[in-house]
């Protein structure tokens, strides 16, 4: 199962319109659950829906062969958490679709890492959709910090620093 998300602030129908396209052409149907916002964009495609509960969120990227989300922090750490292959594609300002272009930073500075694959844009995003059941998770990172990294904080902050 492909897990889409485009996290909780804004629909980003950009991707989800090529990803719901993708699904409806590829034999066979791929199996993708997409959460994809406020949006006005009714896929024909994909099992979506607006929004969903921590809970079901959790369960849905551990289910995840794969996660497809924007490029954001919180769905590219769950994807690294999970052990999962994440493909993002980022946000663009000057398409409506976010403040600030941050989010092309943050594909930029992940491009490379273990597991994440980046599609600069709806044009790239098909070819990686094909290759999706190629792609290969990096070593899941824990879901808290290091204790040595946390002490070490505890410590400059009692000693008011």
């Amino acid at each position: 199962m492909i897990f889409v998300t485009v996290g909780t602030q804004l629909a980003f129908d950009r991707m989800v319109r090529v990803i719901d396209e993708w699904a409806g052409r590829t034999e066979p149907r791929p199996e993708v659950v997409g959460q994809i916002g406020p949006s006005d964009l009714v896929p024909q495609h994909i099992d979506h829906r607006a929004f969903v509960e921590p809970g079901e969120f959790a369960e849905l990227a551990d289910r995840a062969d794969a996660i497809v989300a924007h490029a954001g922090m919180g769905s590219i750490i769950t994807a690294l958490t999970y052990g999962k292959p994440i493909v993002i594609m980022p946000r663009r300002a000057d398409l409506g679709e976010q403040r600030n272009d941050h989010q092309l930073s943050t594909a930029a500075r992940f491009a490379g890492r273990p597991g994440v694959f980046v599609a600069k844009d709806e044009h790239e995003l098909p070819g990686i959709l094909d290759s999706l059941r190629g792609l290969t998770a990096g070593e899941p990172i824990p879901p808290f910090a290091d204790p040595n990294l946390i002490q070490t904080i505890r410590e400059f902050i009692d000693r008011g620093q």
